[in-house]
């Protein structure tokens, strides 16, 4: 029996679908796993509500960042990427994904530009996942308050899904492999309460540890920012 790909999943998910997808994801018992599966990380993805800010926010972030950065003169408004990166990360990858889905509909969108904008995105997105990772490792037992992180995780987690994706599409198994480890910090943090325990926050951080996972984001977000200049 041939099953359904992970992209006609997400179309059955979304409502997309035409009805022999449905009626075989109700008769294969490894589809309807495969969907189910899918079904809920999705569903914990998009049951957050969008948190709402006010013009003080990026003030507050590198408020919280200051204490663990090396002592140097505040950068300029137009140099405060964390204000204005979200936003970019995600029309960047808005638009490739857009290029995938109309790839066999439309001409001129060369493989070359999808991948210039993959790595692009994923660059920015990585650098934004490492102040997380980065305020995370450096919490204590006595910053009881993490709503803060997992505002940010919530926010990361969408985003981080659609890369993964992107990435798989593309063939890179190495960044979409990083991508998934990320997910899972990701959605431990979201999905966790406003204020960790001594315990559950030791555990995050042994993730981020013993996965080398600032390490990784590091190398990786910088070689893609390479590559995706060079193309």
């Amino acid at each position: 029996m041939i099953h359904l790909e992970e992209e006609q999943l997400v179309h059955a998910y979304y409502g997309e679908s035409d009805s022999l997808f449905k009626q075989h994801i109700e008769q294969c018992p490894d589809c309807r796993a495969a969907y189910q599966r899918l079904k809920e990380i999705l569903d914990s993805v998009t049951g957050y509500p969008v948190p709402e800010r006010n013009q003080a926010y990026g003030a507050e972030v590198w408020a919280r960042l200051t204490p663990h950065l090396p002592l140097a003169r505040p950068p300029a408004v137009w140099q405060r990427w964390w204000v204005l990166g979200p936003a970019f990360a995600a029309l960047l990858a808005i638009a490739f994904w857009a290029g995938v889905l109309t790839e066999h509909r439309q001409a001129g969108i060369s493989v070359t530009a999808r991948q210039r904008v993959l790595l692009l995105a994923i660059s920015d997105h990585l650098e934004r996942s490492q102040i997380l990772l980065t305020e995370l490792s450096h919490a204590n037992a006595e910053h009881a308050d993490f709503s803060f992180e997992r505002t940010t995780a919530r926010d990361l987690l969408t985003e981080n899904r659609l890369l993964r994706e992107s990435a798989l599409r593309a063939g890179d198994i190495a960044d979409a492999g990083l991508l998934d480890e990320l997910e899972r910090v990701f959605l431990n943090v979201a999905n966790g309460p406003a204020t960790l325990s001594a315990n559950d926050l030791e555990q995050i951080q042994q993730r981020i540890e013993s996965e080398g996972l600032l390490f990784k984001v590091r190398i990786t977000r910088t070689d893609a920012r390479e590559k995706g200049q060079k193309l």
